[in-house]
């Protein structure tokens, strides 16, 4: 064998073919509902929203972790069905299912809420499966089929069912919060915000349970929680927003998107804040950007979903680095 090849190569390659499958059924999926592929730029003034979502510095700019900003920028500009599929770049752990690039997929829709996007969650899983000839995806001994009834359970459903909580009741009560979870049985630390206990307890009570026997669709996030989606009209607590999980495994991320300049301006100084509250720093604004949703952004949708996590439950394979070319 060659002396530059991964030491894993043979094993690797049955992975690797399969992955160059996907992407070409995924790119045809798109096409054929009259999608428009996009190219975006992979340098940012700003990489990211969220306070807990970090970068890579390229000189004076970042590495996008996400082609989100630029995308909006295309749907506003009259583009109204878009896609794209990307490396993109984010500081994080390294695990089984982690790795500082990866590949996403995004896709956006104008005159669409996040509903329409869980459909088309339901349809490429299927069609995905139905192309690579298998009858469930498979992730840590764990199986689901996606042409089962899937779960759709909202938020504040998933604590009461697997948590016990009602976690509307603790929305701005961190106090009360971290003595229910403690109380569940999630350890809790004096220094924890209300966010780090959300995470435990889906982490530690929730997650494990999501997509096992079918897909789940996770939907309505509290509202701090989704920096770039929309509130819920009946009830501005929430957000419309949803996360895909298959095998206990987040696959995507998806959002009713936010439109109002104003409101966006406002929870991207709030994150901001509390970027450099907690990491000691902060992304500078894309003023372009905001001057896209200043000019009118028009009721859509948008998503991200992990192509290689796609590819790890639909292959079996049990480490992100076996379906990427890494050693």
């Amino acid at each position: 064998m060659n002396w530059w090849l991964p030491h894993n190569f043979e094993k690797k390659r049955h992975f690797l073919e399969k992955r160059g499958l996907i992407l070409k059924f995924l790119r045809g999926f798109f096409d054929d509902r009259e999608f428009i592929e996009v190219e975006t730029p992979a340098l940012t003034v700003c990489p990211s929203m969220d306070a807990h979502i970090h970068g890579f510095k390229a000189e004076d700019m970042y590495l996008h972790t996400s082609p989100e900003f630029d995308m909006k920028k295309l749907l506003v500009a009259g583009m109204p069905r878009i896609y794209q599929i990307c490396h993109v770049f984010r500081k994080s752990e390294v695990s089984k299912l982690h790795s500082p690039e990866f590949t996403m997929l995004e896709w956006y829709r104008a005159g669409a809420d996040y509903n329409m996007l869980m459909d088309d969650c339901v349809d490429i899983l299927r069609k995905v499966a139905q192309s690579m000839a298998i009858q469930k995806y498979t992730h840590g001994g764990i199986s689901s089929n996606p042409f089962g009834e899937w779960q759709k359970i909202s938020v504040c459903e998933a604590f009461k069912q697997y948590a016990g909580m009602n976690l509307s009741n603790y929305l701005n009560d961190l106090q009360g919060f971290s003595k229910v979870a403690n109380k569940a049985g999630v350890r809790v630390i004096a220094s924890d915000k209300w966010d780090d206990i959300f995470h435990a307890i889906m982490a530690q009570k929730i997650e494990p349970y999501l997509g096992i026997g079918v897909p789940t669709i996770l939907y309505d996030y509290p509202i701090s929680m989704a920096a770039l989606s929309r509130k819920k009209p009946s009830d501005s607590r929430f957000a419309e927003r949803f996360e895909l999980y298959v095998c206990g495994v987040e696959l995507a991320n998806a959002f009713s998107e936010l439109t109002d300049a104003a409101e966006q301006r406002a929870r991207y100084d709030s994150e901001m804040a509390l970027k450099q509250k907690l990491y000691g720093e902060s992304y500078p604004p894309d003023e372009e950007f905001f001057k896209a949703l200043e000019h009118g952004m028009p009721d859509s949708a948008g998503i991200a979903l992990g192509i290689d996590r796609l590819i790890m439950l639909t292959t079996g394979a049990e480490h992100i680095n076996e379906v990427l070319w890494t050693n």
